[in-house]
């Protein structure tokens, strides 16, 4: 069975965008770090894969959080012949000034790691920035996005690629198309 894989920083709203996505409802909280290891759901003819959030958590050791990371690389490691993409969830608002800060002290961002690793490991990478409803310049915020993954702005070019959406309001209809798109590409196959 396809699979598709949900990651991201903790508190992103991953788990929310799943419930909305599929209409099942997931254990989420307040605090980071409620989704520990990978959470399968079956859905259509697919499993859709919830992975822990990743990134600094406030109350959590860094050992745990180094774990949780080390976790989600050998778990996409092991499963990437099985996966048919990822969806890879960012937090709209404050995406560039968590990149610039990594930046700023000569560090990789985790979010540029994971999205380069997955492609590294041959894995389509969906883009949903979350939480856009709280965005005054959404294409000025979308282009900022892309261009610190690594892609040309204007950010409509990637439409294949990037998602404004909203989980916890349901505006999540651009990402459904994408999801749609990339379904019925692999199904041809």
């Amino acid at each position: 069975m396809k699979e598709i894989i949900f990651v991201g920083r903790s508190n992103v709203g991953k788990s929310t965008l799943i419930s909305a996505l599929t209409g099942k409802k997931l254990r989420t909280g307040r605090r980071p770090g409620v989704t520990r290891k990978p959470l399968q759901i079956p859905y259509q003819d697919l499993q859709i894969t919830d992975m822990p959030g990743f990134g600094f958590m406030s109350g959590i050791s860094d050992e745990s959080m180094d774990a949780i990371k080390n976790n989600i690389v050998h778990y996409i490691e092991d499963n990437a012949g099985n996966i048919a993409f990822a969806v890879m969830v960012v937090n709209a608002s404050s995406f560039a000034e968590i990149v610039d800060r990594w930046n700023s002290r000569n560090e990789i961002p985790v979010e540029v790691e994971l999205f380069e690793f997955l492609h590294e490991m041959n894995i389509d990478v969906i883009v949903a920035a979350n939480k856009i409803d709280k965005i005054r310049d959404v294409d000025e915020t979308l282009n900022g996005i892309v261009q610190r993954l690594g892609m040309m702005p204007p950010w409509k070019q990637w439409l294949d690629t990037i998602a404004p959406i909203s989980a916890k309001k349901g505006k999540i209809n651009d990402l459904k198309m994408i999801m749609q798109k990339k379904l019925e590409t692999m199904r041809k196959k």
